[in-house]
């Protein structure tokens, strides 16, 4: 298979199963909540909606950067495919695509003119204040495989075993960076409902929906990549679901933070994995 159909497989691969994992959060959220919910492929189905809906500008976007951002975040979580699944490069790069998302997101907030959107990219520099610390997890991976290359970390695990089980304090604190940004989390203060959708209110949804499947998909993929080495398709699967399931439980139980609260939650937690993490590396 030459590259660019890898990369099409990849991404279309991704985009469908982000969005089945993203309706299944919000099944098994109603469920919990005893609500009968709405049907798993919802998501995908929402997705092709906007897409062939008519497109709608507020007078007050900033054109064209309006179109463009959204544009940029599918390009963004289309580049951590391709650093992924397709190439399994190196993790820094994967970490520097998520800090570029930031930036977007931040953006995308101030491009539509919208109150909320205002508000949301002000709240998503403050949100960029906890995350930053969860980030020590590469230090942490690198002082313990000696790599950052993705088919590096796997051979390593193939031969002393996954490192969910020796760095289990690094794998919580990328669990909370996966659950911050996971539809209805607590710690989702950029899209809350005192702002409506935040920095998605008048945007093109379409776009963004299709960003944040895929975007699912490679949170979920690292995770299961890093501290649990390669899997099989069906692992990977199984895996993701799990971690989704997971997810919306808490979710479900947990009312979304005030952003204070938010911010010295995951700082603490942060705190609590570089600690922790570095004793257990050396003891």
């Amino acid at each position: 298979m030459n590259l660019m159909a890898n990369i099409l497989l990849n991404v279309t691969i991704a985009f469908l199963v982000g969005s089945i994992l993203l309706g299944f959060q919000r099944k098994v959220m109603a469920r919990i909540q005893m609500r009968p919910g709405p049907p798993i492929i919802q998501h995908l189905l929402h997705t092709f909606k906007f897409f062939l809906k008519e497109s709608a500008f507020p007078k007050t976007a900033a054109m064209p950067f309006y179109i463009a951002i959204t544009a940029m975040l599918c390009v963004i979580w289309v580049a951590a495919v391709i650093v992924g699944p397709v190439t399994e490069g190196s993790l820094l790069l994967f970490f520097a695509i998520y800090a570029i998302h930031k930036i977007v997101e931040h953006n995308a907030g101030s491009s539509s003119g919208s109150p909320y959107g205002k508000l949301s990219c002000v709240r998503a520099v403050f949100s960029a204040a906890a995350e930053v610390p969860l980030f020590a997890v590469l230090i942490i991976i690198y002082l313990k495989t000696g790599t950052m290359i993705l088919s590096s970390i796997v051979t390593y695990q193939n031969q002393h075993g996954a490192l969910l089980l020796s760095i289990p304090l690094a794998a919580l604190m990328f669990f909370v960076l996966i659950l911050s940004k996971s539809p209805y989390s607590p710690f989702s203060i950029t899209k809350g409902k005192d702002i409506v959708s935040g920095y998605e209110t008048e945007h093109l949804r379409g776009y963004l929906m299709f960003s944040e499947s895929i975007s699912w998909y490679m949170l979920l993929w690292i995770f299961l990549t890093v501290f649990i080495g390669g899997l099989n398709p069906v692992g990977y699967l199984i895996g993701m679901v799990i971690i989704t399931a997971f997810v919306a439980f808490i979710n479900a139980l947990t009312p979304i933070l005030n952003p204070n609260h938010s911010v010295m939650t995951q700082v603490t937690l942060a705190f609590i994995g570089i600690v922790g993490s570095v004793i257990l590396l050396l003891y």
